[in-house]
């Protein structure tokens, strides 16, 4: 397991790559260092996400599922909607407009776990904030 910061809406978390999706993780790596911006989910309850278009990284699924944990990162591939990561700070089933879809977990949070619920509050009332994934050497 390889260790990425990511610094968001203010706040410093630290993940460990899932050992379960092996591709989602060298697919992800690749864009390293990644700047976006977080947005508040509309259908996934409490959870926050990056919105990837058309991108494909020719994915397929594994390791996925529709119940991420607190601090479980997803990668959705696309298919029924589009590209996306989806980060879950709190309660969330994910799903879009066309309903319940699965991603692949693949970071797992395990720093910073305590300031989950204040960024996703933090995205929900102020909108949206950036975001930066980076390998810790």
């Amino acid at each position: 397991m390889e260790k990425i910061r990511i610094t968001a809406a203010g706040f410093t978390f630290v993940a460990h790559t899932h050992p379960d999706a092996p591709q989602t993780v060298a697919a992800f790596k690749k864009l390293l260092p990644y700047r976006q911006q977080l947005i508040h989910v509309r259908w996934s309850g409490e959870g926050v996400w990056v919105p990837l278009g058309d991108w494909s990284p020719g994915l397929t699924y594994e390791n996925h599922t529709s119940h991420p944990s607190v601090g479980d990162i997803l990668f959705y591939p696309g298919g029924y909607s589009e590209t996306e990561i989806i980060w879950a700070y709190g309660a969330c089933s994910f799903s879009s407009k066309m309903g319940q879809l699965a991603g692949n977990h693949f970071l797992t949070v395990v720093e910073g776990r305590e300031h989950l619920a204040a960024m996703g509050k933090k995205i929900l009332w102020q909108g949206a904030q950036d975001v930066l994934f980076e390998v810790i050497d």
